[in-house]
């Protein structure tokens, strides 16, 4: 009884086949249980492509700024292209159909009008791009959220290839705007220089109106004037008719003159007959002496010609008698003085020295004469052109005057006939200058009303020059405006010319976004994310099911005290616990292929994780029996959704999220995620000395309570 109770318990499992072999299967509950779903679930959306899709393609197609637009034919090349899923290209009858009888988790459809409505973005009411989602979610509901995500990132393809459309549409329009703006920018320097020519015309408006408006003082001055100059008038046609009597007497005077006048015209005439005559002989005599005289002047001129040639020839031989004379003068020289020959020769050289300056002076006389008097003939000449030209425009003009006399002669007979039908009109014209009289009184009064119409003709000159003056100034700033319009035009056309877009411009313009997915203690799949959560599920279930298999309470033999009692069973239960831990840790990391950032301290924390589970099963079950393995039970099912292993904490129920500080599961999941993922060690030394704590405190009541029941059941043995 007073053996060693660690050894009596190990020997009744190792004896006793009934207990040893489900103690030995339950070591194997943490590998199985975590295991299993970890290798199910270790990397789900690598097989994503083995999932079968329908894809049902209705789309006409449309056209859009002169391109033809092919969306939906596009996401069917994409989606083929695509390993996402086994897309299985189909009609939509048949799709449908096959889907609900559960040959595809989900059906794409893309409807007739999918490009055409991609073509009403500028349309009053523009239809977006309608893209049918269809998942059977009675097949299997977390895969229709898988789809959704699929959707989701095929939409935003979608959304960008759009936008890049639009965006080289715009472009393009873009361009269209700076050539407009550009033929603007020409249209408003037209309108910019007519703007000046309006300017400078209004000005001159202005200019002319301010004339008119002094010209308007000018005419209703003048018009008072020839007002009071219409009374003078009705005085003075009075006075006419009175005078016209005195008219008459010189009227027959004037008649006695002009017969007077006639017979001097008829002699008149008959003289300057006579004289155009002689002068139409003489201008016919006249171009018979120009000519001879003409004939004349080019003897002359040969004559001086020859003249001057005989002067060059006779300086010649000028010039060859000096030579000779010098030679003869030579010859002179040698002989004898006062000899005969000498003498001869020296007289002869004399006369030649005389004729030879003779000869030259000659020559240059009768060469200057005879250039002389080529020039007076041809002076002479000129004169006798002079002259024939006078002569035939007095022929001609004796000629007109003598038409100017008939026409005179004539006039004067019409002027006879005149005077006698001027006697016979004077009556009339008395009886007209009474009549005047009596018009001019009349006169007299309209020209008073002409004057208070020029009164008003001033004042309203005078509002039309100022209106002229706003219209100038008004003009002036549209002027400065159309100026103003034509440069910025011009820039703007610069501006929007500077433009340049390219297919890169198009992609910037349709995801301006770009996120760049940079993680920190990246996890490679779900297994690795899932392992702190379903590895400690399997520890706890490992502790739960020892305590079935194993007898939590009676001992092998007589304890010597509680913490005997308690240290037989902790022992054999942290064994099978250490033994739970590594036989997971080399399956996960081993088997699983599971990354780790420490495997010692993988292993040790694991270790802790499923001592920390062992002594709360073992406090739970030891005190309570049957209802305390319940109570595990409950533990296990509050840790599951409070342990943030899968959705974060925050996203459950707030009347479950208090229960995440005070359950082990917690600590063991969050120092996993540590020693697996992030590498923050500290952390993970920081949940082991929480997991500690729970272990002291379940260690200890579980001590209370063997000691509590030693002193009820052993203590009269013990003494």
């Amino acid at each position: 009884m007073k053996g060693n109770l660690f050894k009596k318990e190990l020997s009744s499992i190792v004896r006793n086949k009934k207990v040893l072999i489900p103690i030995i299967a339950v070591l194997f509950i943490p590998v199985l249980y975590s295991g299993m779903f970890l290798w199910a679930f270790l990397d789900p959306y690598a097989k994503l492509a083995d999932l079968p899709v329908a894809v049902v393609n209705e789309d006409k197609g449309a056209d859009y700024d002169g391109k033809g637009l092919q969306l939906g034919k596009e996401l069917v090349d994409k989606l083929k292209e695509s390993k996402d899923f086994d897309y299985h290209f189909v009609e939509k009858e048949d799709a449908y159909k096959d889907l609900k009888n559960q040959k595809y988790y989900m059906l794409i459809e893309i409807p007739k009008d999918f490009s055409e409505n991609a073509t009403t973005l500028l349309d009053e009411n523009p239809e977006k791009l309608r893209l049918h989602y269809v998942p059977n979610e009675s097949y299997n509901f977390l895969f229709s959220q898988i789809g959704g995500t699929a959707v989701e990132k095929i939409k935003i393809s979608l959304s960008e290839k759009i936008t890049e459309t639009y965006a080289e549409t715009m472009f393009d329009k873009v361009s269209d705007l700076a050539n407009g703006m550009e033929k603007a920018s020409e249209g408003a320097t037209k309108i910019n220089d007519g703007a000046a020519e309006l300017k400078d015309g209004s000005s001159k408006i202005y200019d002319n109106l301010s004339i008119l408006a002094e010209k308007s003082i000018e005419f209703n001055n003048g018009v008072g004037k020839i007002n009071n100059g219409s009374k003078e008038l009705v005085a003075g046609s009075k006075a006419l008719a009175d005078g016209l009597g005195q008219l008459q007497e010189g009227h027959n005077q004037l008649k006695s003159a002009s017969n007077q006048l006639k017979a001097g015209n008829e002699q008149m005439a008959s003289g300057i007959s006579q004289a155009t005559d002689g002068l139409n002989k003489l201008n016919e005599k006249l171009p018979t002496i120009v000519s001879g005289t003409e004939q004349i002047g080019a003897g002359a001129n040969k004559l001086s010609a020859s003249l001057q040639q005989w002067q060059s020839e006779a300086e010649k031989v000028s010039g060859g008698m000096t030579e000779l004379q010098k030679n003869l003068q030579v010859l002179i020289g040698q002989l004898p003085e006062n000899s005969p020959q000498r003498l001869q020769l020296e007289g002869a050289l004399n006369q030649l020295k005389s004729g030879t300056a003779e000869l030259a002076g000659a020559a240059g006389q009768m060469a200057n004469g005879g250039s002389e008097l080529a020039n007076k003939i041809s002076a002479l000449n000129e004169g006798q052109k002079q002259v024939q030209q006078g002569v035939s425009q007095l022929a001609q003009g004796s000629q007109q005057l003598n038409v100017g006399v008939k026409k005179i002669s004539e006039g004067q007979n019409d002027f006879q006939a005149g005077m006698d039908t001027f006697g016979q009109k004077f009556a009339d014209a008395k009886a007209g200058a009474d009549q005047l009289a009596n018009g001019s009184t009349v006169l007299a009064g309209g020209l008073g009303q002409l004057q208070d119409g020029s009164k008003a003709i001033q004042d309203g000159t005078g509002k039309l020059k100022d209106g002229a003056g706003k219209l100038a100034d008004g003009n002036t700033s549209l002027y400065d405006g159309s100026k103003e319009l034509a440069d910025k035009l011009a820039a703007g056309a610069d501006q929007a010319s500077s433009v340049h877009a390219n297919d890169k411009t198009y992609s910037m313009m349709a995801g301006p976004v770009k996120v760049d997915n940079e993680k920190i203690n990246k996890v490679p799949n779900y297994g690795t994310g899932f392992t702190p959560y379903f590895l400690s599920l399997g520890l706890f279930v490992g502790a739960l099911l020892l305590s079935i298999v194993f007898p939590m309470r009676e001992p092998a033999g007589v304890p010597r005290n509680g913490i005997s009692w308690f240290t037989s069973k902790f022992l054999i239960l942290m064994g099978a616990g250490i033994l739970q831990a590594l036989l997971a840790a080399v399956i996960i990391l081993a088997g699983l292929k599971i990354e780790v950032q420490s495997v010692p301290l993988f292993i040790l924390f694991s270790i802790i994780s499923s001592l920390t589970f062992i002594t709360l099963v073992q406090f739970f079950v030891t005190v309570f029996g049957d209802p305390g393995r319940f109570m595990a039970i409950i533990i296990l099912i509050l840790q599951l959704t409070t342990s943030a292993g899968t959705f974060p904490l925050e996203l459950i129920p707030n009347l479950l999220q208090p229960f995440n500080a005070i359950l082990p599961m917690t600590y063991t999941v969050f120092g996993y995620k540590a020693v697996i993922s992030s590498g923050d060690f500290s952390f993970m030394w920081h949940n082991v000395a929480i997991l500690g704590i729970f272990i002291v405190i379940f260690i200890a009541g579980t001590i209370g309570y063997f000691t509590t029941v030693y002193k009820k059941r052993f203590a009269v043995i013990a003494e």
